[in-house]
């Protein structure tokens, strides 16, 4: 069974909004994304991180309420292998031992992503010279 479909988004594509409904992901081939999130008060969106080739994109998927929690634009080109979410899912229940695997992978992407998050609006809103000694 093949889940994976191979996309192309052109440079300054949006891919998804914060919020919007999460119900796929991709696998980078090629090309840099820039995730963001929105910040009231702020325009455009703060940039939390960048993603390259060989990174996963998309983890809301994994859990409810299966909505989007960053933003994704294309920075340059983008190719990609594009997942549904519901397919992958089905097949994780099918076989446990997938399932499992894959969720381990994710549970890494979640975590890398909120260490970005983190840092990114630290350097946004901490008062200068506020770190450790």
């Amino acid at each position: 069974m093949a889940l994976g479909l191979d996309v192309v988004f052109p440079a300054d594509a949006r891919l998804f909004d914060e919020g919007a409904e999460a119900d796929r992901f991709w696998l980078l081939r090629g090309g840099r994304v820039a995730l963001d999130i929105c910040v009231p008060g702020r325009q455009p969106e703060a940039l939390v991180e960048t993603l390259g080739p060989g990174q996963l994109l998309g983890w809301s998927w994994i859990c409810p309420p299966y909505r989007w929690h960053l933003g994704a634009r294309a920075v340059t080109a983008v190719e990609a292998t594009e997942f549904p979410a519901t397919d992958v899912l089905a097949l994780c229940a099918a076989d446990p031992e997938l399932g499992y695997a894959l969720m381990r992978r994710f549970t890494e992407v979640v975590a890398e992503r909120l260490q970005a998050t983190r840092i990114r609006l630290l350097d946004l809103y901490a008062p200068h010279g506020s770190g450790p000694p």
